[in-house]
C-alpha cells in the first residue's frame, strides 16, 4: 500500500519560524520589552541611590543606616508623623464612610455636592489653604476668650499638632471620596444592604457583617492613601513651623547628605511594603468572597 504524503503541511523548521513570528508572540515580546525599560527606569535610580549611601572612598560602609537611629530627633519626629497619620485616617475615615453609605443609600441627590467638596482640595493650592489656617490659628491665639484659645494652644502642641492632622484630613479628602466611590459602585452595597435587612439584621450587624467587609478594599486603599500623604507631605508643616519626619529630613542635608539619602530610601520601602501589604490583604478578601 502506497503512503499517501500531505505535500501541504509546512516543514518542522518552517512550523517553529511562523509560531515565533505570530502576533501574539510579537506582542509578548514587546511587553518584555517594555517591563524591562520600565524596571530600569523605576529601579534605576533607587540602586542608585543605595549604592551612594553605603559605598564612600575606602569601599562598603553601612555607617549611614547605622546612624539613623542615634541622629537628634529622630525618634520624636517619626513618631510624630506616624501619630498623625494614624489619626488623619481614622478621622478621614469615619467622616468619609458613613457620608458616602448615607449618599449611596438614602441622599442619591446629594452625590454632586458630596463629590465637590470633596474634590475642592485639588482646585485650592495648598499654600492658599495653609495662609488661610495660619490666619485662623493667629485670631485664635488673640481671641478674648479663654476657652477658644486653650483650644488653640492645644492644637498646636510642638509634640503633637493636631492643627496638622486637621489639615491632612483635608488634603486627602479627594484620594479617600474616589477610592470609596469605586469600591461602593463596584459591590452593588444596595442589593446588600436591603438583602441583609430583609432577613432581619439590625443596621449595627448590616454596617459590621455586610457593609465593611464589601468595602474592605476600598477602606484600606483610603487608609493608606492618606497615610503616605502624610508621610511625605512638607509644605503645611514647614510653613506653619511645625517639625515633622518630611521637614526633619529636608533639614538633615545639611548635616549629612548621606544619610538623608538613606532615610528616604527606607521611607519608600516602608511606603512600598504598606501597599504590598494592602494589595495582600485586597487578594485574600477577594478570594474568601469567592
Amino acid at each position: 500500500m502506497a503512503a499517501v504524503i500531505d505535500t501541504t503541511a509546512p516543514p518542522i523548521g518552517g512550523a517553529r519560524k511562523a509560531a515565533r513570528s505570530a502576533p501574539g508572540n510579537r506582542k509578548g515580546y514587546w511587553r518584555r520589552v517594555v517591563l524591562l525599560i520600565a524596571a530600569i527606569y523605576f529601579l534605576g535610580p533607587f540602586l542608585a541611590a543605595f549604592w551612594f549611601t553605603i559605598h564612600d572612598g575606602a569601599g562598603v560602609n553601612l555607617g549611614a543606616y547605622t546612624r539613623i537611629l542615634a541622629a537628634g530627633g529622630f525618634s520624636s519626629v517619626i513618631t510624630t508623623s506616624l501619630l498623625l497619620g494614624l489619626i488623619a485616617v481614622v478621622v478621614t475615615l469615619l467622616l468619609m464612610v458613613p457620608t458616602m453609605l448615607l449618599v449611596q443609600l438614602r441622599i442619591p441627590a446629594a452625590r454632586p455636592v458630596v463629590e465637590l467638596l470633596s474634590l475642592l482640595p485639588l482646585v485650592i493650592p495648598p499654600v492658599a489653604l495653609v495662609v488661610g489656617v495660619r490666619d485662623v490659628l493667629s485670631w485664635g491665639n488673640n481671641s478674648d476668650y479663654v476657652q477658644i484659645s486653650d483650644i488653640f494652644t492645644a492644637l498646636q502642641n510642638q509634640q503633637l499638632p493636631l492643627i496638622l492632622a486637621c489639615v491632612y484630613v483635608v488634603l486627602a479628602l479627594p484620594f479617600t471620596y474616589r477610592a470609596l466611590d469605586a469600591g461602593i459602585r463596584g459591590s452593588n452595597i444596595e442589593v446588600l444592604v436591603e438583602a441583609a435587612l430583609n432577613l432581619g439584621a439590625g443596621w449595627a450587624t448590616v454596617l459590621r457583617r455586610v457593609v465593611l467587609p464589601a468595602l474592605r478594599t476600598s477602606i484600606l486603599n483610603a487608609g493608606f492613601l492618606t497615610f503616605a500623604l502624610v508621610m511625605g507631605e512638607y509644605t503645611v508643616a514647614k510653613i506653619l513651623i511645625f517639625r515633622t519626619f518630611p521637614v526633619w529630613l529636608a533639614q538633615s542635608a545639611n548635616t549629612d547628605g548621606r544619610m538623608q539619602v538613606a532615610l528616604s530610601l527606607l521611607s519608600l520601602v516602608l511606603t512600598w511594603l504598606i501597599l504590598f501589604a494592602v494589595v495582600w490583604i485586597a487578594g485574600r478578601s477577594r478570594k474568601a468572597q469567592r
